[in-house]
């Protein structure tokens, strides 16, 4: 939709352009996403040699006003000596002469080319040459309104998702103590410690609850970690190697600690005190 939007501004920009440079022949095309600019628009043309003609950077007439970000112009195309000749086959194949590109640029990026073109070898004139700009410009200007309509019409990114977020804390615990690697185990326990400190962060007071800095073993941590995704003392059990009879141990313990009569409760005071994200 939105290409189809601004070919239709493009092709709008070559007619004003072929009016009022009275240049023969026009065309021009658009850059989507970063992609190679490819001639999408022609008007004039007798015959479909350019149509769909791929120009990259620094390669042609075309390639040059896409480097440079400046207007250029030849006046006999084929015996060019500052432009590279990768594309002679079908601007001969047209006819093409003396030709014009202008860069049109939105927000300093270069966004297309306009160029506008003779069948004879002839120098492009000062009036011509101001209004090929003049095109150019007013193309400028309608792809900056559409690009300012679109950003006010396309929604604001999501908040980011803290149950996948604790989803993926209680995996990361979970893994961490079967982590041969000494070192390689305490940097996800650094990364999982991370994460509680930033849930705990944005989280707000509550009368009653505990202080921040409330001091669980690792495998506290790990358990409620467990619980807190949903498992049963079972599941926890499997998923951390132990006895579900440890696990009740550690979770009691856990509780003790924060102050907490319930699971729930647990879990909670542990992601106030930025234990749990």
């Amino acid at each position: 939709m939105r290409e189809h939007v601004e070919s239709v501004e493009l092709r709008g920009a070559l007619l004003r352009m072929r009016r009022t440079t009275g240049l023969p022949v026009v065309f021009g095309g658009l850059l989507h996403e970063g992609r190679v600019l490819r001639i999408a628009e022609l008007n004039g043309a007798v015959t479909p040699a350019l149509h769909g003609l791929a120009i990259s950077t620094g390669w042609g007439l075309g390639g040059k006003c896409l480097a440079l970000a400046r207007p250029c112009a030849v006046t006999d195309y084929p015996t060019a000596r500052h432009i590279t000749h990768e594309y002679d086959v079908p601007v001969s194949a047209e006819g093409l002469r003396s030709v014009i590109a202008v860069p049109v640029v939105v927000r300093r990026k270069v966004r297309g080319v306009l160029y506008g073109a003779l069948r004879d070898a002839l120098p492009i004139g000062e009036r011509v040459f101001d209004a090929a700009v003049a095109a150019a410009r007013d193309l400028e200007q309608a792809l900056a309104v559409r690009d300012e309509v679109r950003q006010l019409l396309t929604p604001p990114p999501s908040e980011p998702s803290w149950e996948e977020v604790r989803q993926a804390y209680g995996e990361l615990r979970a893994l961490a103590p079967r982590v041969a690697d000494p070192e390689l185990r305490e940097r996800l326990l650094a990364v999982c410690g991370r994460l509680g400190a930033a849930s705990g962060a944005t989280a707000a007071p509550v009368p009653g609850a505990p202080v921040p800095g409330v001091s669980l073993t690792p495998r506290e941590t790990d358990v409620l970690a467990a619980v807190a995704s949903g498992a049963t003392n079972a599941t926890a059990a499997s998923r951390l190697g132990l006895r579900p009879e440890t696990v009740k141990g550690y979770l009691r313990s856990a509780m003790r600690k924060l102050g907490a009569h319930t699971r729930l409760e647990a879990v909670v005071a542990a992601r106030r005190a930025g234990v749990l994200p």
